[in-house]
């Protein structure tokens, strides 16, 4: 099974920029397909971009269409989530999780997840 491990969140002032990373190690990470989600304080978690194993595909909720660009690095073993024009709605611990369907989109979709990452954006 899979293993993954998030880090670049942190402390951004609003209008600023943080790049989060996932990293995986065991199973055939080329294979999944990938999901950031987040969870902000008493909300539901929500599904916000999704990588295809090729890279071809992706997806982006609204809420963060045109700020948020995911990518992935398969010979490092490694999905990206560069953040732009953050907003104080964007604090949330953020997760990576992989999955095998390309159009995944739903929790259940997802095996295996990483412990988060915690972003916080301050106005």
């Amino acid at each position: 099974q899979v293993r993954l491990v998030e880090s670049g969140g942190g402390l951004v002032q609003s209008g600023g920029s943080l790049r989060l990373s996932c990293a995986a190690s065991g199973g055939t990470f080329s294979l999944y397909t990938v999901g950031w989600f987040r969870q902000a304080p008493g909300k539901e978690r929500e599904f916000i971009a999704r990588i295809a194993w090729h890279g071809g595909s992706r997806y982006y909720a609204d809420s963060v269409k045109g700020r948020f660009t995911i990518s992935r690095d398969n010979a490092k073993n490694t999905v990206y989530l560069q953040m732009n024009s953050l907003n104080p709605e964007d604090t949330a611990i953020y997760y990576c999780a992989t999955g095998l369907s390309p159009g995944a989109s739903m929790e259940a979709h997802f095996g295996s997840w990483g412990q988060g990452t915690q972003v916080t954006v301050s106005s």
